[in-house]
């Protein structure tokens, strides 16, 4: 039996969505309760394991050393509780890519290297892009915030990762 994992998008989950991109350390605003329902996943035997799209990058507004940074940061903000992120920095108007979400490379990258068990683990994300390729591979789905599921049925919809980390937990 593999290890359970919880997938996290990070825009918008982990951090607050800003509409033209959050590549600064400025712009980075940790979602209040992050740390926390990491913490309480960790305490659970989850692996953390964040899947985000970074098409600014693509799109030449920022690069790889600002994606990295502000992972850096949110590492040393939470303790080092993330086991891994894996990002794809293409963009389908300038370089199509199966990494990119709603594709499910980096998932599937993820699952393989920490031999995931899929049926014990959750994706948690904002929009239906992130949970279209958890859907496909079978892992369980969490919408947070408030766009509609449509046309992705989600297992739970919360309002925030806090609360979508006591409902999994309770599960």
């Amino acid at each position: 039996m593999g290890a359970k994992c919880i997938f996290l998008d990070r825009d918008g989950v982990i951090n607050v969505d800003k509409v033209d991109y959050t590549y600064t350390l400025e712009d980075f605003k940790i979602i209040p309760g992050v740390i926390e329902a990491l913490e309480a996943f960790k305490k659970a035997g989850y692996l953390l394991v964040v899947i985000t799209n970074q098409s600014g990058i693509a799109k030449g507004i920022y690069g790889h050393e600002d994606v990295k940074i502000c992972h850096d940061f949110f590492q040393e903000k939470c303790g080092c509780l993330i086991d891994r992120y894996y990002y794809s920095p293409y963009h389908q108007t300038i370089s199509e890519s199966i990494s990119r979400k709603p594709d499910s490379l980096m998932f599937e990258k993820a699952i393989a290297k920490f031999d995931i068990d899929i049926e014990s683990s959750w994706m948690i994300g904002d929009k239906n892009r992130d949970l279209v390729p958890a859907k496909k591979l079978g892992i369980k789905t969490v919408l947070v915030g408030h766009e509609e599921p449509y046309p992705v049925e989600v297992d739970i919809k919360a309002d925030d990762l806090k609360k979508a980390s006591e409902l999994i937990l309770q599960a």
